[in-house]
């Protein structure tokens, strides 16, 4: 096990409704920012960050120790995975193609597959932080 909290240090899923507009803008063009910091199987991407832009259908990511966490994204949404977590995409839908434009900060094609079993029912984690907040969830 890691010392890391891979629930709160781990992937970050941001709806399109949550995107932070207090970004610089240009008149005539509207700027938000998501992140400013199939099915796979359980995996890495080494010190790489990736970010995943949701276009079409909806994903479930996956992730932790034992992929014990858990968070969708629909079109419109953007998953931020940070180095080193441990974690697996999945299409959440059965009858519509996952489509999704993926960005990392390196040029290096760096995959580190694991052996995971991972749990049976994964907790349902919502980003929640100042820029973020959760409608319902007090502060």
């Amino acid at each position: 096990m890691t010392d890391r909290s891979w629930r709160d240090d781990g992937v970050r899923v941001v709806p399109p409704d949550a995107l932070d507009s207090n970004t610089p803008q240009t008149p005539g063009m509207h700027r938000a920012a998501a992140i400013t910091h199939a099915r796979t199987g359980a995996h890495h991407h080494g010190e790489l960050e990736s970010v995943i832009y949701v276009v079409r259908g909806r994903a479930r990511m996956r992730w932790g120790e034992r992929l014990e966490f858990t968070a969708e994204a629909g079109p419109g949404g953007f998953i931020y995975v940070p180095p080193f977590v441990p974690h697996q995409e999945i299409n959440a839908l059965d009858d519509e193609p996952l489509e999704c434009v993926l960005t990392r900060s390196g040029q290096d094609p760096i995959v580190v597959n694991l052996d995971v079993e991972g749990v049976a029912e994964p907790e349902q984690v919502v980003w929640v932080d100042p820029t973020h907040p959760h409608p319902g969830r007090q502060h």
